[in-house]
């Protein structure tokens, strides 16, 4: 690791000297949520600095997922969007709702901060304190930057894989409302609605949804379909105080219910999961708009319970609840046209608990945990000569178990020829304490140590044909040592740890690993006439472990190969139709790479048809040559389906 080099090069960029301070240069705005207008384009990433920037300005690498191409994917989850980004993938033990893992170039789910409308939604009281992506809906989402890469400068020792931003829609008029319903295949429906407007002082939006279908088994050879259902609610409001200050309140709820299957059998069990999000803040501007600041209080509360009704006794079978408290400052102040500066200071406060009822402990107590966690942080970004724009920053970290540390991260960003030419660099650092439920869950150890990552990035984008095509390739590397794994015990073992208290249990957690990863993304986009358009990316991904008996074993349901590609034919009725292909290699079961889960290749056709300028009719054929396929060996996954839905906005 080379920590020491890292932190003296980040600190040398804050020293970078322009120009005298220009008097009418704005500060960059602050907020993560988005602005009416401000985040609506392809070519501002806001997740990348923590403020709104031209993407030709990013050193890191970032996807961006706009709303037109959210609801041109007709996609009904985030993961359906997710995976159509490059070098991300997933694993899911069955249907929507289902507990499922995303992985970002090969890191694993526990690695990614994953936030929506600029709050962190990672669950204390999941087995590593990674975010369960099976209950997220595509809901009232307008946009989703996925940042690729090492991040903990700005978003906290946890972005190591990198940060998955959502953000939902903001009105666009003084009032507005849509509607749109849909369904088909395994009595599928999906409803949203929403409503808002923007006035002189206040700027509002409220939207709902309901999900609903009969699913199909979650165990791969069973019989019985395992449903879900899905509501949720959003809400937001900003409060324009006078124009240099506002405050705004967002939340988001979800309350999903889903079926699951026992251990390759056909089940009655069942699991409910609630998820508030709330996010209150305030925004104000000093020195004409050269200083933006952002005082902001987040909140999350993830509440699970699983039932076995045949367990008459006692059909709770799992209760967990975690909860993430933030407080937060920052401020973006422009030295001057070449300069500015990202800094501020974060107290988080998480809380877990967890138990496992059993037929023979009906009731046992609580397993509980907490855990704070204070930091600070600065990071600059300058353009010494045109074109030419470096960032660097710090972060320090005070853990109440874990002690200090200090992480650092640099990226550089050149654009030549009129933008049609960039070039990018990062490198970041990462340090990953351990997580409630590994500390303090029943199978927890409070002698683990912290995780240390090292990453980094470098690529190049061009732009041909007038700008009607482009082509990017990055090559990325990351090392990652003493990373946690669930250690079991057997029987015979002579493991203290195994045995605490002289009681018998399956197992620890341990670090037990290091690992490495590294790879090639390709990313393609041409408009091939003014009617066609082609899009694509292609992943190829060496994740494996270094060290131990399976050193060199590639990491368990980890593909090497990703590929995704659309074609897009906008006809001149106004027919849009696509056919999307998404392939996924092979990966494996057991971390001795013995089971192996096939590849496979699946075929969406899609089409919609706007009838006025308020209404659209759309529908989609997913797996359209009924593919049988797997993420997790003898998971059932869904197979051909076909869906129509209407669109209305007044």
């Amino acid at each position: 690791m080379i920590r020491a080099h890292l932190c003296s090069s980040a600190l040398a960029i804050t020293l970078i000297s322009g120009p005298a301070m220009a008097r009418d240069q704005k500060a960059p705005e602050t907020d993560v949520a988005g602005r009416t207008g401000a985040t609506a384009l392809a070519d501002l990433v806001v997740t990348a600095t923590r403020s709104t920037q031209p993407i030709e300005k990013v050193g890191s690498s970032v996807t961006i997922l706009t709303t037109e191409a959210i609801k041109a994917s007709q996609a009904t989850t985030a993961v359906e969007l997710l995976v159509q980004t490059p070098s991300v993938s997933y694993s899911r033990n069955g249907g929507a709702g289902s507990a499922t893992s995303l992985y970002i170039r090969g890191a694993e789910n526990q690695h990614t901060v994953v936030l929506i409308d600029g709050v962190k939604l990672n669950d204390p009281s999941s087995t590593q304190g990674g975010f369960n992506a099976g209950n997220l809906l595509v809901g009232d989402i307008s946009r989703i930057e996925v940042l690729r890469g090492g991040q903990s400068t700005l978003w906290g020792s946890q972005a190591i894989g990198g940060v998955i931003n959502l953000v939902t829609a903001e009105p666009t008029a003084a009032f507005e409302s849509f509607v749109s319903g849909e369904g088909g295949a395994r009595n599928t429906a999906y409803l949203r609605a929403g409503t808002g407007g923007i006035g002189d002082h206040l700027t509002w939006r409220v939207a709902g949804s309901y999900y609903t279908t009969d699913g199909f088994s979650a165990y791969a050879g069973g019989k019985e379909k395992d449903a879900y259902q899905n509501s949720g609610l959003s809400a937001r409001m900003r409060l324009a105080i006078n124009p240099a200050a506002s405050v705004e309140i967002r939340t988001v709820y979800s309350r999903g219910k889903a079926d699951f299957d026992g251990f390759n059998t056909d089940s009655a069990e069942f699991g409910r999961t609630d998820e508030l999000v709330v996010y209150s803040g305030l925004n104000f501007t000093l020195l004409d708009g050269r200083w933006n600041n952002r005082l902001g209080y987040g909140y999350t509360d993830t509440d699970r319970e699983n039932f076995n009704p045949s367990r008459v006794a006692q059909p709770l079978t799992f209760d967990a609840a975690g909860k993430n408290r933030r407080w937060e400052y920052q401020g973006a102040f422009a030295l001057n046209d070449a300069v500015t500066s990202n800094f501020g200071a974060e107290r988080e406060r998480s809380t877990m608990r967890t138990r496992s009822p059993s037929q023979f402990a009906p009731n046992p107590a609580f397993k509980t945990g907490r855990i704070g966690v204070d930091s600070v942080y600065g990071q600059i970004q300058a353009e010494p000569v045109s074109g030419l724009t470096l960032t660097g920053g710090l972060r320090h970290e005070d853990h109440d178990a874990y002690g200090a540390h200090s992480l650092g991260q640099a990226s550089a960003a050149w654009s030549l020829n009129e933008g049609k030419t960039v070039v990018r660099a990062s490198f970041g650092q990462g340090f990953r304490a351990p997580g409630l439920y590994e500390l303090f869950s029943e199978y927890g150890n409070q002698q683990l140590q912290a995780e240390a990552f090292d990453s980094w990035d470098i690529g190049t984008e061009q732009q041909f044909w007038g700008r009607k095509a482009r082509i990017s390739a990055t090559v990325f590397k990351r090392e990652a040592d003493n990373e946690i794994r669930f250690f079991s015990c057997s029987s015979t073992t002579v493991d203290p740890l195994c045995r605490p208290g002289g009681v018998q249990r399956f197992g620890y957690y341990k670090n037990i690993q290091k690992t490495r990863a590294k790879g090639l993304e390709l990313i393609g986009q041409v408009l091939a006439t003014d009617r066609l358009s082609v899009v694509g990316n292609y992943t190829f991904t060496e994740s494996e472990n270094a060290s131990g008996s399976n050193s060199g074993k590639q990491l368990t349901r980890r593909p090497k190969n990703l590929a995704n590609i659309s074609a897009t034919y906008r006809w001149p009725v106004g027919l849009r139709t696509t056919v999307a292909a998404r392939h996924v290699g092979k990966t494996y079961n057991n971390e001795a790479n013995t089971v192996v889960v096939q590849g496979y290749t699946l075929v969406d056709l899609r089409a919609s048809y706007p009838i006025n300028d308020r209404l659209e009719v759309y529908g989609r054929l997913e797996n359209a040559f009924d593919e049988a396929y797997q993420t997790i060996l003898n998971y059932g996954t869904p197979g051909r389906g076909a869906f129509l839905g209407l669109r209305a906005k007044f």
